[in-house]
């Protein structure tokens, strides 16, 4: 599990790159222990997870303190920031509907809202129609999870509400999205489970839950298993008793993709069964992957698509995308949410949307996190005692952090990079969950490849700081 980072103060080389300034010479900043230690008093512990830069604006693909210090930004802000931080575009649209004097409308009709809706439903493929607007990832989950326990029973019957999704996924943090969650730990706290609410083995190839040492081919080998689990372990036969199929397009922590054949049978394997196939984009979508929707990397599409995040780049927006026949199971009045379609979320979301299509974003992130991708499989190899595997697409990755000689994850090790690599310029989060023990890269898609090869370089270094002084060869008092 994630760790806290400590409150300590320590000294720090000053740097001042193109892309980088380093001004203080303690990180956290001296000037910034009183108003850390507020939070600490004043927010609960679980959101002491994150490195102690204290934010106090961002711009593109920077982030800044109040003093002087200037990171590259490979955080996008947890993959929000797909167009940069405080794009001129989408600042300006906030501006004018804020101006306009409409800032919130519960249900009640609004333009902004038709615009919106109108517009992800003609950008998203058949059969992906209707858009219901949230706030949250975790809110569109839970409608998913609702949607399809209602589908299955209202269409086949009582006993076709088993949900179905994988081991070490993420879909959030309310009760129905844990429940679909991979992490045992995280569901520690509802103790009394939804006993139809199961888990399948991910086709992780770094860590094959089916004991194969190397990926070579495995799309129909993991899918076979994967069915056979179903009915072997779980008990469940797919067409009588699962309504709805929820997968990841890609697991967060890590930045593991599953392999494309496998979810081009699980697609099929969903239509054969009458099962709803849901895609959780919420990190996924809008360019990031290097597709326009995630889902695109894999040629497959979903009955029920979620999204969030980089859906604005900036304010909280969220959106369930789905087929009409399901999307429509609910009267007036019986699936709706008080904030559904802020009008200010939606004027950020439709200038987000546009700039990612005009500047076309989504070849950009495509061309970028290919040499992305050359420069840290050479940073792994470089560094394969700690670096079991490199995973990712488009301008989303992670290195998976391991002890040395085997495969065990290490977690201290990957917390420290990260650490080291704030106090060197380069901003970075801690991941959660599954993925603890990765160092995730999540840059702004608009992130120039001169930028990606610095940072490339400053975590580097991390690494090489955080090994010597792991071998006790470090300190960490420069």
């Amino acid at each position: 599990m994630a760790k806290e980072f400590e409150l300590k103060v320590e000294k720090i080389k000053k740097v001042k790159t193109k892309y980088r300034e380093m001004k203080t010479t303690t990180f956290p900043v001296q000037a910034s222990v009183k108003i850390l230690k507020n939070l600490r008093k004043y927010e609960p512990r679980s959101m002491s997870g994150q490195p102690l830069a204290l934010w106090d604006h961002a711009k593109g693909f920077n982030v800044y303190d109040k003093y002087g210090n200037k990171w590259l930004d490979w955080s996008s802000g947890v993959l929000v920031a797909n167009a940069g931080h405080s794009n001129p575009a989408i600042v300006n649209a906030i501006i004018k509907q804020a101006k306009h004097g409409l800032l919130h409308n519960y249900c009640f009709p609004s333009e902004m809202r038709e615009k919106l809706t109108e517009k992800l439903a003609k950008i998203a493929p058949k059969p992906l129609k209707k858009v219901f607007l949230l706030t949250t990832g975790s809110e569109t989950n839970e409608v998913a999870f609702k949607l399809c326990r209602t589908w299955g029973h209202k269409k086949y019957g009582p006993k076709k509400i088993a949900m179905v999704s994988f081991t070490g996924a993420f879909h959030g943090r309310t009760l129905a999205s844990q429940l679909l969650g991979g992490s045992p730990a995280l569901k520690e706290w509802i103790v009394n489970k939804d006993k139809d609410i199961c888990q399948a083995p991910f086709p992780n190839c770094f860590r094959c839950p089916w004991g194969k040492k190397d990926y070579e081919g495995c799309d129909d080998f993991c899918f076979k298993n994967f069915a056979s689990y179903l009915k072997k372990n779980l008990k469940l036969d797919a067409k009588s008793r699962i309504a709805g199929l929820v997968v990841e397009t890609y697991q967060g922590g890590g930045s593991t993709f599953a392999p494309k054949g496998f979810m081009k049978q699980l697609r099929k394997f969903c239509t054969k069964n009458n099962i709803l196939l849901v895609l959780d984009e919420v990190q996924a979508g809008f360019a990031r992957c290097g597709t326009l929707f995630g889902f695109e990397y894999y040629g497959i599409v979903p009955d029920i698509a979620v999204f969030g995040k980089g859906i604005t780049s900036s304010l909280p927006l969220s959106a369930v995308i789905g087929r009409p026949d399901v999307m429509d199971l609910y009267e007036p009045n019986t699936m709706t949410s008080t904030h559904t379609g802020n009008p200010i979320s939606c004027a950020a979301a439709l200038a987000n949307i546009d700039f990612i299509i005009k500047n076309e974003l989504v070849a950009k992130c495509a061309k970028s996190g290919k040499l992305l991708h050359a420069e840290l499989l050479k940073l792994k190899a470089r560094h394969s005692d700690i670096i079991g595997a490199l995973h990712g697409a488009g301008l989303v990755y992670a290195l998976h952090i391991i002890k040395p000689g085997g495969k065990d994850p290490d977690a201290d090790m990957a917390h420290e990079i990260v650490k080291k690599s704030l106090q060197k310029g380069l901003m970075m989060f801690s991941p959660v969950g599954f993925g603890s023990a990765s160092v995730k890269i999540a840059p702004p898609l608009i992130t120039p490849e001169d930028a990606l090869l610095e940072g490339v370089k400053v975590l580097e270094e991390a690494i090489i700081e955080a090994k010597e002084e792991a071998m006790g060869k470090g300190d960490s008092d420069i």
